[in-house]
């Protein structure tokens, strides 16, 4: 076989390895809307495809432009995944700020390169190839390469074949993220961002089976604003609304992560607290019931609006181990509240 012979068959090999490729992409597109797994299976077929010794993908973070990594593989055994690189900086952020690729033979050519994640890998970056993902004019991350597998640069021919895969992550990720979004306004309430009553149904179904599982406590906090139907008659329904957009944000501020708060209703919230006792779950209350006291509610003209709420606290399994009867002492006791003081809190 003359070389001219043995050149056209590579190069044949090589176009039907990019084509597997798209068509192996384009079938994990479809199949699933799972971001880590649509990237997951598009970044080994770059890996199998270009051959290089290192590949991450960053994504960029919309609130301060860094990028961090999302998927990163390499021979040595550092975890890069979280890592952050501030805006701008090293080739990834220069390629994130113009949306241009850069294919760079040799790192020390350039002024771009920043020897970081060299530092937090102890591996040296001798050449590079590296491409934004691009939608709709927004840069949502960058794919890049490091060191050939032959030990050689990167040839040409990769970078218009990555700008093509480039292409099918950006649209796997947006899919992505439409469909976290949808999902996210399913469950949850539009005015206080908290979750909705439906969606706490099923949380509460879930943690009283997972507490009885393991044998461990699930608490239930049930709380209501006092007087809320006054601010509405007083000062109208927008700053009503705007009110308990603001309770919703207390909620979420001033209670742990690990707590499950849904808007229940009207001005009627609950919370879960998942392992935690009644007196750990009547100290979380009244600490909430402080901070509605003592935050500084507005009308529109900056009146001060003074604003307390009843609660009422159950648990499981010291009052009961049924998901119903939970639900009904930690309401009976928030009623009790309400039709006597208001602005406490009343364990079951």
């Amino acid at each position: 076989m003359v070389d001219s012979d043995r050149k056209l068959l590579l190069e044949l090999q090589r176009r039907n390895d990019e084509l597997s490729t798209l068509v192996e992409i384009g079938k994990a597109l479809t199949s699933t809307l799972d971001r880590e797994d649509v990237l997951n299976v598009i970044m080994e077929k770059v890996s199998l495809l270009l051959r290089s010794k290192t590949w991450s993908l960053l994504l960029t973070d919309d609130a301060t432009g860094d990028l961090i990594f999302e998927i990163a593989v390499s021979s040595g055994n550092t975890d890069l995944k979280g890592v952050r690189l501030p805006k701008g900086e090293g080739i990834t952020g220069q390629v994130a700020a113009s949306g241009q690729p850069l294919l760079i033979s040799d790192v020390n050519d350039t002024p771009y390169f920043s020897s970081e994640v060299d530092q937090i890998t102890s591996q040296e970056t001798r050449s590079i190839i590296c491409v934004p993902l691009k939608s709709r004019n927004r840069i949502l991350g960058v794919i890049e390469l490091v060191n050939a597998g032959d030990e050689r640069t990167f040839d040409e021919t990769a970078l218009p074949i990555l700008t093509t895969i480039a292409d099918y992550v950006a649209i796997a990720i947006e899919n992505s993220q439409y469909f976290e979004k949808i999902n996210q306004l399913i469950i949850t309430d539009d005015l206080t961002g908290l979750y909705n009553s439906r969606h706490f149904n099923e949380l509460i179904d879930y943690e009283t089976e997972r507490a009885q599982r393991y044998d461990s406590s699930l608490a239930l906090v049930f709380f209501d604003l006092d007087h809320f139907k006054q601010i509405n008659d007083t000062h109208g329904h927008m700053v009503g609304s705007r009110i308990l957009t603001e309770v919703g944000e207390l909620v979420k501020r001033y209670t742990r992560k690990v707590n499950l708060a849904a808007r229940y209703g009207g001005d009627e919230f609950v919370i879960l607290l998942p392992s935690t006792d009644k007196k750990g779950a009547v100290i979380m209350a009244e600490s909430l019931l402080n901070t509605i006291r003592n935050h500084p509610f507005k009308a529109d003209d900056g009146t001060a609006i003074q604003l307390t709420a009843s609660f009422g606290v159950a648990s499981i399994p010291e009052d009961t181990n049924d998901r119903k009867e939970l639900v009904f002492l930690a309401d009976k006791a928030m009623y009790q509240v309400k039709e006597t003081t208001r602005n406490a809190v009343l364990a079951n």
